[in-house]
């Protein structure tokens, strides 16, 4: 009898602490208040992604560098496995990107070559109707570095016109060869209605800059979080191109408390639009979105957000080569 007793009160004893533990306040049971960030940026937020994505495939020269580089055909021969490759960024890749921008609702901002647009109308007009920016990225590829005022003009205009009049989308933006601009390159732009160019790898944030005594925007590009530079230069694998974009990212975000930051990156049709690529940037999109104040945006955007902001940095470090 004293054992069913004592087992009983045991058994009551241990309901009544459970209760207890139910109904009795918890401490930190009412998680600490968001701590508000002040935000650097006009729109608010703590950090701006911009994604560039290179519509390249059909301007590139005879032997321009591809995986078949290391074993070159003779001069006149045609490379139709390099041409193949290339190819692939037009009947696959550019398509792919386009689906996983539209997949998280994202607008990037794509660097067009003249003679890509031309030779594939319907890619240009889909990356036009799914929202995107285009910009300008020359008729060809070609060197700017080493023409004149007059020839530089005709080369940036004749590419942007090309892609006019396809997409009816006149560019803002700008993105030369390999960034290898000339002196005169941003008196061209600015001639010829440009609103910024990326060709600047000295910041993490838009600044502005003076050309013939007015502002010009520069946007930052990036060769750290750019396909062509470390997965087909460096030969990463996605999951390395994954991690270096997830560190970048806790990096700026972090710094986007205290100062404006911007993370840019990279990717061209043949390189970012493959399965596995895209699928690593699919990974990077939902850790990014895990966090507030993140926000993706077209360059053109983010450059007339900015332009008149006094708090916008102006550095005219090129001064002597923009008057």
């Amino acid at each position: 009898m004293k054992r069913k007793l004592a087992t009983f009160v045991a058994l009551i004893t241990g309901v009544m602490i459970m209760v207890s533990w139910t109904v009795s306040p918890k401490k930190n049971e009412n998680p600490a208040p968001h701590k508000t960030i002040k935000s650097h940026w006009p729109n608010g937020d703590q950090l701006v992604i911009s994604v560039s994505m290179q519509f390249e495939t059909g301007g590139q020269p005879e032997g321009a560098e591809s995986p078949f580089s290391g074993n070159p055909l003779p001069k006149g021969q045609p490379d139709l496995a390099a041409e193949s490759w290339y190819r692939y960024g037009a009947t696959e890749g550019i398509y792919r990107m386009l689906d996983l921008w539209k997949k998280y609702d994202i607008k990037v901002t794509s660097h067009v070559v003249g003679a890509a647009a031309v030779r594939y109308p319907e890619v240009a007009k889909a990356i036009a109707a799914g929202g995107h920016e285009m910009a300008a990225h020359g008729m060809s590829w070609d060197n700017q570095w080493n023409k004149n005022y007059a020839d530089e003009l005709q080369f940036v205009k004749q590419g942007v016109d090309a892609v006019a009049a396809i997409t009816g989308q006149k560019a803002v933006g700008y993105n030369a060869n390999w960034l290898r601009r000339s002196p005169n390159t941003l008196k061209v732009l600015q001639e010829l209605g440009f609103l910024y160019h990326i060709d600047d790898l000295s910041r993490d944030e838009p600044f502005l800059t003076k050309v013939n005594g007015k502002n010009f925007v520069v946007m930052p590009y990036t060769l750290r979080n750019n396909d062509i530079v470390n997965i087909a230069g460096n030969h990463w694998t996605p999951e390395m191109f994954l991690s270096q974009l997830k560190m970048e990212f806790d990096q700026l975000y972090a710094e986007g408390a205290t100062k404006r930051r911007m993370m840019s990156i990279s990717f061209h049709d043949r390189i970012g639009g493959t399965p596995a690529v895209v699928k690593a940037m699919d990974d990077f999109i939902k850790y990014a979105k895990e966090k507030s104040g993140v926000v993706f945006m077209r360059k053109d955007d983010i450059a007339k957000m900015v332009i008149n902001d006094p708090n916008t940095p102006v550095d005219n470090a090129e001064a002597q080569y923009n008057k």
